[in-house]
């Protein structure tokens, strides 16, 4: 008797420092805001930016690389379905895809190489085409999905998401009508990196925590750039000292956003089931009798981190992680992304769809509404472009506005909207297009009033 309380101490004792030790440090790591070079960041993108310092010169060489291979890989699976790859399970689901997805990937390659080799039509390897995705965003891509792949597990894996998901169960479900633990997403994000917060909440649909559309609400309601780039985004309209005024905007407009966005469609009309199928159980955050939700949520951590065996098994999920997103996220940021950005340059097409927005702008009396109106949807394109064009506009108040519109609408195929297609997070290209319209809607208004008191 006495050796079984002593053996219960003991797993007691291991699952309390498996839970803190790996969560602080997740913590840490994703949601604890340091000073680096003068910026605001996390301690990924500061370990990331060390990762591309290191390997300055090799990462096109490299991410071209892992493209290639991908679609090369993925043909080869597609046709000859050799047994070594069909007979691993994480093998074949990363290689083993669906024909849209062996689309992208091939499309993908045939961009890379194009703009790395600078063959083919000029527009495709251009550095405001498939130049600008090769050589700026993809090395960054890179380095984030090594390290918060890698990473990721101290998040996941060790009690935080039940412990944090218990506490605000209460807060999370009535306001953004999400689980609580979807807390750690969004603060990842928006402290963060959305890249981050797409990673972390595909997994966690992938691991039966999120419904579709809780996977597919949270994909595209809080995957926020990050601090560090806001501050590019204002320098770039030259409205550097109002960074306060500035982010308040961006903050309020985008907790109004993923207040009403999710309840209009496409996102209300997402299945409240799980990747299989199922619906979440009627009783899953409700807190058993006898329990305070402090005290639930710690022996839900507590159980969590006691099913961890080993760190083996935290490494190989962690390089699962990591590989899933190098072969399967890459090539699709790099086909989407080039396509929206030529098209953003060769066509007419973005200036056309923001005619619609004049009146509303002028009925917001923002100054220079036409002109304010051909950077609205381009950036569905890339989300710097509106500031590029805001540039020739002579109002403060109007680059203001575009502004903070090109942060909140949050969607951009460059790079969020491809990491969702990516993704196993259930949304098309049509769906996040018009999440995108919808998340104009609602945040310009809000934008416009605080511009207009801070003006």
């Amino acid at each position: 008797m006495e050796k079984t309380l002593t053996g219960q101490a003991a797993a007691s004792k291991r699952n309390l420092l498996m839970f803190l030790l790996p969560s602080l440090a997740g913590i840490l790591l994703f949601m604890t805001p340091v000073s680096y070079n003068g910026d605001l960041t996390i301690l990924i993108a500061v370990l990331a930016k060390a990762l591309q310092a290191a390997l300055e010169g090799w990462l096109t060489t490299i991410v071209t690389v892992l493209i290639t291979a991908s679609a090369l890989i993925s043909l080869l699976v597609s046709l000859f379905r050799p047994a070594a790859i069909m007979r691993s399970p994480f093998l074949n689901t990363l290689f083993n895809v669906r024909p849209v997805w062996l689309l992208s990937r091939v499309l993908g390659a045939a961009f890379v190489l194009m703009v790395f080799t600078q063959s083919g039509p000029d527009i495709l390897y251009s550095g405001d085409t498939g130049g600008l995705v090769l050589n700026d965003l993809l090395p960054v891509l890179f380095a984030v999905f090594i390290f918060a792949g890698l990473l990721l597990p101290l998040l996941l894996d060790f009690g935080l998401l039940e412990f944090v998901g218990t506490l605000l169960t209460g807060l999370m479900r009535p306001v953004f009508r999400l689980p609580g633990r979807s807390a750690v997403d969004c603060m990842a994000s928006w402290l963060g990196d959305g890249s981050v917060g797409i990673l972390l909440t595909s997994k966690q649909y992938e691991g039966h925590y999120y419904t579709q559309r809780e996977a597919a609400v949270i994909g595209t309601t809080f995957s926020a750039v990050s601090i560090t780039f806001s501050l590019v985004v204002l320098a770039q309209v030259k409205l550097e000292h109002m960074f306060v005024q500035f982010y308040l905007a961006v903050c309020l407009a985008g907790i109004v956003a993923a207040i009403v966005v999710p309840r209009l469609p496409p996102l209300c009309w997402k299945k409240d089931t799980f990747i299989n199928g199922e619906p979440r159980p009627a009783n899953d955050e409700t807190t058993p009798a006898g329990y305070s939700r402090l005290g639930h949520g710690f022996e839900l951590a507590l159980a969590r981190a006691g099913k961890v065996q080993g760190l083996g098994q935290v490494a190989r999920t962690g390089v699962h992680n990591a590989l899933d997103m190098l072969f399967g996220v890459l090539p699709v940021v790099m086909a989407f992304g080039t396509l929206a950005l030529v098209i953003a340059e060769t066509t007419p097409l973005f200036t056309w769809l923001g005619l619609p927005f004049v009146p509303l702008l002028e009925l917001l009396q923002i100054p220079e509404a036409a002109a304010a109106s051909e950077t609205i949807v381009v950036g569905f394109a890339d989300m710097f472009i509106p500031a590029i064009l805001a540039t020739s506009i002579e109002s403060d108040l109007t680059r203001f506005v575009i502004a903070a519109l090109s942060v909140t609408q949050l969607i951009y195929m460059s790079e969020v909207g491809a990491l969702l297609l990516g993704s196993k997070i259930p949304v098309n290209i049509v769906e996040l297009f018009v999440i995108f319209l919808l998340r104009t809607l609602v945040t310009l208004p809000v934008i416009a009033l605080i511009a207009h008191l801070v003006f």
